[in-house]
């Protein structure tokens, strides 16, 4: 009976002896884990069978004592082990060797940042199977904003896709930020329009560093609006650096272009480039002629002297970006 509760039926509910829920997406981790404190208590009260171990402290007997304890006025109880990752190797070994006969009446869930694919642990765990894997990795960057979106609708609210990237710019790319942003703005919000890019502004603070790398894309993009939005929160970020990965990107979006129109060229392998980052430069490049980014190469010149002679680095930057981007 017991066995059959956690793994002889092929239904996909079933519960199997153990999970790891890997990723770096914290957000991802603790829905992941809510969902399965949920199933289990289904079966019990949870409140007797249920233990949480650190792998910073915890020990391999610890946790194999607790998986092998047979449950109290329930058929299953949940074994978690947060940080399973910094475990000692020993510590490791020993779960390993439960996983070969675990206790079919414990769900063991070990949760990590990151594990290593190549490790016995990591591959004990796949002897049950693919759905013993739960991905909790980050959502990409071009499915951060559909996200924030489908987070909002949880809470009771809709985003229209400029308050969604506005949230993003001002907190970070963190989906527990966000999402405790989102239900801030969600009790907040009056009337049944979906919360717009103005709403966001002026209620939510800003927390997030701009990586350069996002100027860099709305430079490459041509997006003048973006860049100043962007500019005029990255008071710390040196004109001087600035004007300097700019310059990087022109001459890279040179060469995309040049290679591009003498056709049968293998681009990414001359410019020794992963075929994504390629991708991304195609694009822009197509936003450039290449009167344009040898104007913006030459006025980066003039620039740089003036920002060195005492002109106003910041002032004479955004000078020359306008002036680039305007054309």
């Amino acid at each position: 009976m017991r066995y059959n509760i956690l793994m002889a039926t092929k239904n996909e509910n079933q519960l199997l002896p153990v999970y790891l829920i890997s990723g770096e997406d914290e957000l991802k981790r603790e829905t992941v884990i809510k969902r399965l404190r949920k199933r289990v208590a289904s079966f019990g009260e949870l409140s007797f069978n249920s233990d949480v171990f650190n792998g910073e402290k915890a020990t391999g007997e610890e946790i194999v004592a607790a998986a092998n304890t047979l449950p109290f006025a329930s058929e299953v109880r949940l074994v978690q082990v947060d940080n399973v990752e910094k475990l000692r190797k020993a510590d490791m070994e020993l779960i390993v060797s439960y996983l070969a006969q675990p206790s079919q009446t414990t769900v063991l869930a070990l949760v990590a940042q990151k594990l290593a694919k190549n490790s016995r642990l990591y591959k004990a765990v796949g002897a049950f199977g693919k759905t013993a894997y739960i991905d909790c990795a980050p959502f990409q960057t071009k499915d951060l904003n559909a996200a924030v979106r489908s987070m909002a609708i949880t809470h009771g609210v809709t985003f229209t896709e400029g308050a969604a990237a506005s949230l993003i710019d001002l907190v970070g790319t963190n989906t527990v930020s966000l999402d405790n942003e989102i239900k801030k703005l969600a009790l907040a919000h009056r009337g049944d329009d979906p919360v717009n890019q103005n709403e966001v502004i002026a209620l939510v603070a800003h927390t997030a560093e701009i990586k350069p790398w996002e100027f860099l894309d709305a430079f490459g993009m041509k997006n003048l609006s973006r860049c100043i939005y962007l500019y005029n929160r990255m008071e710390k970020t040196s004109p001087y650096q600035l004007i300097a990965l700019c310059v990087s990107r022109v001459r890279d979006l040179i060469s995309v272009k040049a290679l591009n129109a003498r056709g049968g060229v293998d681009v990414a392998s001359v410019m020794k480039m992963p075929p994504w980052r390629l991708k991304t430069l195609n694009k822009q490049a197509q936003r450039w002629r290449m009167g344009q980014l040898i104007a913006a190469l030459k006025k980066a010149q003039g620039s740089e002297r003036a920002m060195k002679s005492g002109t106003d680095p910041r002032a004479e930057y955004l000078d020359w970006l306008i002036t680039v981007l305007g054309n």
